[in-house]
Order: structure tokens, then sequence, then C-alpha cells
């Protein structure tokens, strides 16, 4: 993948916010920095970086695809108040795979689990809670 200036603009943007922000979420922060830079132009570098492996691509969250810059392996949870996405750490849930495997008999390699519910801003604010 050959080196581009929008590219680095767009990837250094997304590490710099690790709310799993939208293409548009980080258009719009890019545009502080180069005022040149369009929609499509972030839209296809955030892709072409997820195609490479450079970040992650979620698309399961909200009807909306948002990236991660985070690599290693961890689950996500989403508010279903705010939307507010929140990394959580696969050592919540150390021996899921291993269940998976003894209970099915299939070989888990890789695990995107989504959580969804109420983060502690929104789960304070709501009455009955």
């Amino acid at each position: 993948m050959k080196y581009s200036k929008q590219r680095a603009l767009i990837l250094e943007t997304l590490k710099q916010n690790p709310s799993h922000p939208t293409a548009e979420e980080i258009f719009k922060l890019v545009r502080q920095k180069d005022a040149n830079i369009s929609l499509a132009t972030v839209y296809r570098n955030l892709n072409q970086l997820a195609d490479h492996g450079i970040i992650r691509k979620l698309e399961h969250i909200d009807n909306v695809a948002r990236f991660d810059h985070a690599l290693s392996e961890h689950h996500h949870f989403i508010c279903t108040s705010c939307s507010k996405v929140i990394d959580i750490a696969p050592s919540i849930l150390p021996y899921l795979n291993e269940q998976i495997t003894e209970q099915t008999g299939l070989a888990v390699t890789h695990a995107d689990i989504f959580l969804k519910g109420l983060c502690p801003h929104c789960r304070n604010t709501q009455p009955n809670n």
C-alpha cells in the first residue's frame, strides 16, 4: 500500500479518536486539518486500510460502518441509548472459546462479540435504574 498524505491523516485521526467513529465523523475531523479532502476520499481510504488489515471495519453495530484502530482481540459493548461503543477485554470471557469447543465440537479461531445495553452514563440518567 503506497504512502498517501491524506491516508496518513485519516489513520492518525482515527487513532486519536478511539470512540469507533463513522466515516462521516472522521471526515469532519480531517476537514479541520485538510479543507480539500472529500468524503469519498475518506471512505475510500478507510475501506483500503480495513482491506489491508491496518484498521478494523465494524459493520454490525448500529447499521452504519464504524472504524477501530485497535487490532488486538477485544469485544465491543454498544449503548442502546447513546450508541457509544466501548472496548471490552477478552479476559472478561476467559473460557468462552474452550466451552464452545467442549459443548459443540466447533473450533473457534476468532470471535467478534457485540454486547448491547446501557453505558454507565445512560444507566444513571434513565428512570428506574
